[in-house]
């Protein structure tokens, strides 16, 4: 009764146009290589970089689902969409934004403001993904009602299969350097 009042008031809390429904999961299918920009990234942000310790998904209570929508809605204010070539001169730069960024730039911070909530790196991957022909980075933050997405292209809290994007890959929970293909992804 207690799991079925639970999930009740999570789909009641982010009931909206483009609302995550919950339970579903991503499946991995084996390893996939990083996006290349991921690995100095790594050097300079170990931390953020990291996926190890704590549970592997986060027990979705109301307050979880508010923080989620907060962080998520927060960054996408605060950060002004811009490409990478144009805010550091490089086609590809992982990195905290503190002014513009690209969508992997939100990913990063959102994951950041996550940790600092006390919320496990195990629970929160950075994930690829295609978007009208292009690559789209998201971060995929592992719950027990399911993946859910945050994204800067809206403020709704998803589930990831509720989204319209071709996953690819994403973090490995078990080692945050390694990367693991999506089942059923489709080739970038």
């Amino acid at each position: 009764m207690k799991r079925f009042i639970a999930r009740t008031v999570f789909l009641l809390l982010i009931a909206a146009p483009g609302a995550a429904h919950a339970g579903t999961t991503m499946k991995t299918a084996g390893k996939a290589f990083a996006p290349p920009a991921f690995a100095s990234f790594c050097v300079r942000e170990p931390t953020l970089c990291s996926t190890g310790g704590g549970k592997k998904t986060v027990a979705l209570r109301p307050e979880k689902i508010s923080e989620l929508k907060q962080v998520n809605s927060t960054v996408n204010a605060r950060i002004k969409e811009r490409s990478d070539l144009v805010t550091v001169g490089r086609d590809d730069d992982w990195r905290v934004p503190t002014a513009y960024g690209d969508c992997e730039d939100f990913a990063i911070l959102k994951k950041r403001e996550l940790l600092k909530r006390g919320w496990p790196a195990s629970a929160l991957l950075l994930t690829v993904a295609r978007y009208r022909g292009e690559g789209h980075t998201v971060l995929t933050v592992r719950t027990s009602e399911g993946d859910l997405v945050l994204d800067n292209l809206t403020n709704s809290v998803r589930d990831w299969s509720r989204t319209p994007y071709n996953y690819f890959a994403r973090q490995s929970q078990s080692n945050g350097k390694r990367w693991e293909l999506i089942e059923g992804a489709l080739e970038i």
